[in-house]
């Protein structure tokens, strides 16, 4: 009996560590969207617009949710005197996690 719960707890075990696994790629890849979307507002491309891109994804570190990316790419978009609201930022944000999530788990 105690053999059956165990390979359950196992089981359930591993799908916790794939889920976190696959949702840390999809937010990966929503904020290289997010990142690579903003270069092209900000009339960035080629390596710029990667260098740009990666800086986002790294943004993300810094704390637990989004608002270290909203805020790295509101930077950025400011900076280069972009005219966008925070609410069309974060509705590019949620847009783009549907994408990444196709993209990732395709």
């Amino acid at each position: 009996m105690s053999s059956t719960f165990e390979k359950r707890e196992r089981a359930e075990e591993a799908k916790y560590a794939r889920d976190a696994e696959v949702d840390f790629k999809v937010n990966a890849k929503r904020n290289k969207l997010l990142g690579l979307w903003a270069a092209e507002l900000i009339g960035l491309s080629g390596e710029e617009a990667e260098l740009f891109a990666r800086q986002t994804v790294l943004a993300d570190f810094e704390e637990p949710g989004p608002e270290d990316v909203l805020r790295q790419v509101m930077k950025g978009l400011e900076d280069a005197n972009v005219r966008i609201t925070e609410v069309e930022v974060r509705d590019k944000m949620e847009g783009l996690m549907k994408v990444a999530r196709e993209q990732v788990e395709s």
